[in-house]
């Protein structure tokens, strides 16, 4: 049989003792006008509880309003790129469009330079795959008045060539060709010369000329070079380029050189095409003449 502890104190009367102290403590603490013990245990344990319970708020409060402050913040960014993305098109489709001013213009004083040919507009649509245009095709053809032989022209001069023609397209053939021999002459004396193409040479940009006579007519650097009047497939007077270094060759009879073409063969985009040759030049001439006779 279990002896009872006799030290050990009920429960009941715990919670009596305790209810007792606190109903002393209100008791001095309403005596004392709230500067009692209460107050002091108060101090030391609810308040600074407050106290962090309003700081954990205040920090929780915090970060609710750094959230949305982000959330904006990356919305406003969002909205910005945008219109810097949209900004950044218009601006390059402008520069592009004031480029293509540029070169329709010059097309436009060139085709006032030959307004005695009929000509036609055409872009460029795929060259030989090389950086120069020594072969290109062009977006207009025989629907469109394009034939073969019909001379081409951009920048401030010549370009080439037609050698094929398709209903909606056209081949040409540029003077920087290896295969391209151009009838020239000097524009201030008249005398004749071959302009030569040569893919190799013109890296250097410039064209090499032969066969023009050396005579009593002197030749300076920066003469203009143009399509001769006995050219079999080029109109007379279109513009070359110009003379850039001549000497005289070693048979003493005729003088070679190099000229500085008048178009940039790197980059071509828009042409002119002379929708007149010079076949039907000529044939137009004999008929006029006969009718004459």
């Amino acid at each position: 049989m279990k002896v009872r502890n006799q030290r050990n104190i009920p429960s009941r009367y715990w919670l009596l003792i305790v209810i007792c102290i606190c109903l002393i403590l209100f008791g001095i603490d309403r005596v004392t006008d709230g500067k009692g013990p209460l107050r002091v245990v108060a101090n030391y344990t609810i308040v600074p509880m407050q106290k962090g319970i309003s700081y954990a708020g205040m920090w929780l409060s915090d970060l609710s309003s750094n959230f949305e402050t982000l959330e904006e913040v990356r919305e406003e960014n969002e909205e910005l790129q945008e219109k810097v993305d949209e900004l950044t098109t218009e601006n390059t489709r402008l520069t592009q469009d004031q480029y293509e001013l540029e070169r329709l213009q010059e097309l436009y004083k060139l085709d006032q330079n030959y307004s005695d040919y009929p000509k036609i507009g055409a872009r460029v649509i795929a060259n030989n795959g090389s950086n120069w245009f020594s072969s290109f095709t062009i977006d207009k053809g025989s629907n469109d008045g394009v034939k073969v032989d019909s001379n081409v022209l951009a920048g401030t001069g010549l370009v080439g060539i037609v050698t094929e023609v398709g209903p909606n397209y056209a081949q040409v053939r540029s003077i920087i060709d290896d295969s391209s021999n151009v009838s020239a002459m000097m524009l201030t004396t008249s005398d004749t010369c071959v302009v030569e193409g040569d893919l190799d040479m013109i890296d250097d940009g410039r064209l090499r000329f032969e066969k023009l006579a050396n005579n009593d007519n002197e030749i300076e650097v920066g003469e203009e070079v143009v399509t001769s009047h006995i050219s079999d497939h080029y109109l007379q007077g279109l513009f070359i380029g110009y003379v850039s270094e001549i000497n005289v060759d070693s048979t003493n009879l005729t003088r070679s050189g190099y000229i500085t073409p008048a178009v940039d063969f790197s980059k071509l985009q828009e042409v002119l095409v002379i929708t007149t040759t010079k076949e039907e030049l000529v044939g137009e001439s004999t008929d006029n003449g006969s009718e004459g006779d």
